[in-house]
């Protein structure tokens, strides 16, 4: 998953990660928020769930304590993060204003 994962988040479109657990209960509730959040911004913005279950090494890599964590990269670098569950309306925001 890792080399995989470098040669995804170094796209010249902004690529959100969605660090999650099957067993969270507050990324199920951001479930459904990202996939209307990539409704409305289609080809704009990558969205890539990875679980930190099948993940550790990854999820170790990226300091990820909890979950949901979020990381927004464009060209290898990461330019925003966050935990836990954000509403459609802040989430658009803050990636509209990522994606120059």
């Amino acid at each position: 998953m890792k080399s995989n994962f470098n040669s995804i988040i170094k796209s010249d479109a902004p690529v959100l990660i969605d660090f999650y657990a099957d067993w969270c209960g507050p990324c199920k509730m951001l479930a459904p928020i990202l996939k209307q959040v990539k409704d409305e911004l289609g080809d704009a913005i990558k969205i890539v769930k990875i679980d930190v279950d099948k993940n550790q090494p990854l999820a170790t890599t990226y300091a990820v304590r909890g979950v949901p964590t979020m990381i927004l990269f464009k060209n290898g670098k990461q330019l925003w993060r966050q935990s836990g569950v954000l509403q459609k309306n802040e989430l658009l925001s803050v990636l509209k204003g990522h994606l120059e």
